[in-house]
């Protein structure tokens, strides 16, 4: 089971609604993607903070319909 990238980044958005969000397919299967989020939101958290928020918006569909996730989280 496979998820599309607009889910990613409707789920995302939802928890972080000023996040800028570019998303990549990096094996054009809807399954392996590098995500790069920008937001006023990771000010002040460590990376390891920015990458769990990112986690908790994805919540049971890490692991399941989306297999890997590679992050890039920038403060604006």
């Amino acid at each position: 089971m496979a998820i599309d990238s607009q889910e990613i980044i409707k789920l995302i958005k939802e928890k972080i609604p000023d996040a800028d969000i570019q998303i990549d397919d990096l094996k054009g299967d809807n399954n392996h993607y590098h995500a790069t989020i920008k937001s006023s939101m990771f000010s002040g958290l460590s990376k390891v903070q920015q990458h769990q928020l990112v986690y908790s918006a994805l919540g049971s569909k890490m692991g399941n319909e989306l297999h890997a996730l590679m992050l890039t989280t920038l403060t604006i």
